[in-house]
């Protein structure tokens, strides 16, 4: 009898193959190409949602694709002039981490973070909106940031939004009708330098932004951890 061998499928979406130990090559470490931003990388800490380090996170970086990494430095540069900066929370973010966020959002007895970041819904109506099974992240063109001012003292604050990072309600919606006039405003300038500056934003979420050239194809995996200079 003949064996019949199964063809594999190939899909236009697909995890990419990486190496454990060596970055890929379009991606850069922020941290070291734009110094003068400030990286707050909530998911390396037990400071988020989740309330402990997310599957992934090695360490506080943030790892993104080149032409997005360009861009964000003339944005900082830009509100380093208005003695302004970046506050950056997240970047690129592996598929595992994503499948992290799935087990937490199913996990119903777990609800110790519910008081800080999702006060007025249920667990479960966090999924789709707010967490999805693949997140752009993944494809490494998207970035979670604030902006940060300077101030007499010479130390940094950040701008007033509103309502914090990740903080899962309407009033994080960018226009949303929960928040001061003022606190608008601050929102779209940081908008609005992100949109002159090639990024696409997510209304639903005042501190998400993506870059246009994003293909929307491929979705990694690789740890974000310290690379070897390339």
């Amino acid at each position: 009898m003949n064996k019949i061998i199964p063809l594999l499928l190939l899909v236009s979406v697909s995890v990419s193959v990486y190496s454990k130990t060596k970055l890929p090559e379009q991606f850069v470490v922020l941290n070291d190409y734009l110094p003068t931003a400030n990286y707050d990388i909530r998911y390396a800490t037990n400071n988020n949602f989740v309330g402990l380090p997310v599957t992934g996170y090695k360490a506080p970086l943030c790892i993104i694709e080149r032409r997005a990494a360009k861009a964000l430095s003339v944005v900082n540069s830009q509100l380093l002039k208005d003695k302004m900066r970046l506050k950056i929370f997240d970047c690129y973010r592996p598929e595992k981490a994503v499948d992290h966020f799935m087990r937490w959002v199913d996990d119903k007895n777990d609800q110790t973070t519910k008081q800080d970041y999702y006060p007025n819904l249920k667990k479960l109506d966090l999924k789709g909106g707010y967490i999805a099974e693949r997140s752009g992240h993944s494809r490494g063109f998207t970035a979670d940031l604030t902006i940060e001012v300077l101030n007499e003292s010479g130390e940094y604050s950040e701008m007033d939004m509103g309502a914090p990072f990740d903080f899962f309600d309407s009033i994080s919606n960018t226009h949303s009708d929960l928040i001061t006039k003022t606190q608008l405003e601050n929102r779209l300038v940081l908008k609005q330098i992100m949109l002159e500056n090639g990024f696409n934003d997510y209304p639903m979420e005042w501190w998400h932004f993506t870059h246009k050239s994003d293909p929307q194809t491929d979705y990694w995996n690789f740890d974000v951890q310290p690379y070897p200079a390339k």
